[in-house]
């Protein structure tokens, strides 16, 4: 299950937005002669282009009675394609060394491509027969459901998994986002061919696509290449969101399982990406919780306390909501402490801010670490689509640093307010003690 990703990209796009390589990368905004707009970086140093795509919508869109719908189906759709069965389909693509991977969210459905520049009309003619006309074959249906089936039973003993699952249950009762995208065991068992194929003409249309082209190739073959691969598929529309519950509950849920360590899931409301005060907010939580050994949780709960070996807090931002999500795992008998230390350093940061020597930190990392993200065309590809989703712009790349470094202490001061460690709602799953 994809516990705190939108789209596969919730954590790395926000990462990514906030500082990326703006001298290196050129991004073009292309119109394909089929009318799908999508942007492309030119690289032409290696014989590669890398194709991202994300089809909004994903596992949200499940009906209630089917969850792990749009999950099953992406899993199937290199498992055979036209007249070529999985095994076929499998050795087409090493044989024009091209890679494909699919895969579903709460908010998208996402296609990864990376192709040489050299058999680029091949590779995209194959990439289209997996979109457009996917086999769902019976015996692939039924290996694919028994993975997932195995996942899910692993899940069922696993104290990350159960946290996520019961943290977003909790916190969107009567919300696409309560189900678990990989579903539930009757689900699984449930979903028929039919209702897959169904699926997949609903979820995977034109209309729906934000694109990204990264690698070997001009504008022109571009735009070609993107109207080969998605030909198949439907024009559509983009789907309406359903805002989900504004503030999740607050309060602890405690899940037992007999395991020598507990996890606890914490979060709040957070601010959606076109907040004024996102930016402020980034750096806010990079200095709370976001910045590694560095960051304030780090040193508290760890690094003075020995409580646990990691913690952590992001900034994630789905379709229908914002959020402030972190974790903490540690003994049965000093999950309570660690919750208590946290609760006061949300308090503290809420009441008191950030100190020059924070801030200063925390921009040196934000505005020089980020180069090292981008040192593939897949990466650069699934930035650029995140940016799109994000509705980010052209220039965003361009002015990141200064956005950054124009944050100030009473920025910090005045964003940190909407932290409310009284206000958190936490999953408990273990045995704990003390709570």
């Amino acid at each position: 299950m994809q516990l705190f990703t939108r789209a596969g990209a919730a954590l790395a796009v926000a990462a990514a937005l906030v500082a990326a390589p703006a001298a290196a990368i050129e991004i073009e905004e292309v119109t394909s002669p089929g009318g799908t707009t999508f942007w492309l970086v030119q690289e032409q140093a290696v014989p590669l282009v890398a194709v991202e795509i994300s089809f909004a919508g994903g596992a949200r869109l499940d009906p209630a009675d089917r969850p792990g719908l749009a999950n099953m189906m992406a899993a199937l759709l290199e498992e055979g394609a036209g007249d070529l069965d999985a095994t076929a389909f499998a050795k087409a693509a090493d044989e024009l060394a091209a890679r494909f991977g699919f895969g579903a969210g709460r908010d998208n459905v996402t296609v990864s491509a990376r192709m040489l520049a050299d058999d680029l009309d091949r590779s995209a003619a194959l990439l289209a027969l997996a979109l457009a006309e996917p086999q769902f074959d019976a015996n692939a249906v039924e290996r694919v459901r028994a993975q997932i089936l195995s996942k899910l039973a692993s899940d069922e003993t696993d104290p990350n998994a159960v946290a996520g699952r019961l943290w977003f249950a909790r916190a969107f009762d009567g919300h696409p986002y309560a189900r678990d995208t990989d579903g539930t065991p009757e689900s699984v068992k449930a979903i028929t061919r039919d209702e897959l194929a169904a699926a997949q003409k609903r979820l995977m249309t034109r209309g729906a696509a934000t694109v990204a082209v990264v690698g070997a190739i001009d504008a022109a073959r571009a735009g070609v290449l993107i109207d080969t691969i998605l030909a198949g598929l439907d024009e559509g529309d983009p789907p309406d969101a359903a805002r989900a519950p504004e503030t999740p509950p607050a309060g602890v849920e405690i899940a037992e399982l007999d395991v020598p360590q507990s996890v606890a899931i914490f979060g709040q409301k957070g601010l959606p990406r076109d907040h004024p005060d996102f930016i402020p907010a980034y750096v806010m939580n990079h200095i709370l919780g976001g910045g590694g050994f560095s960051s304030r949780l780090m040193e508290e709960v760890r690094e003075k306390r020995g409580l646990a070996y990691g913690v952590y807090s992001y900034l994630a931002n789905y379709e229908d909501a914002d959020l402030i999500l972190g974790s903490v795992q540690t003994a049965n008998d000093r999950i309570a402490e660690s919750l208590e230390v946290i609760r006061a350093e949300w308090r503290r940061m809420a009441e008191e801010g950030a100190t020059a020597e924070d801030l200063d930190a925390a921009k040196r990392y934000l505005t020089g670490a980020f180069a090292l993200r981008f040192d593939s065309n897949a990466k650069i590809a699934r930035f650029l689509v995140g940016a799109q989703e994000e509705d980010l712009g052209l220039d965003y790349i361009n002015i990141r640093n200064d956005l950054i470094e124009a944050v100030t202490l009473d920025d910090i001061r005045r964003v940190a307010k909407i932290l409310d460690p009284d206000g958190l709602s936490i999953v408990v799953v273990g045995k704990p003690a003390g709570l």
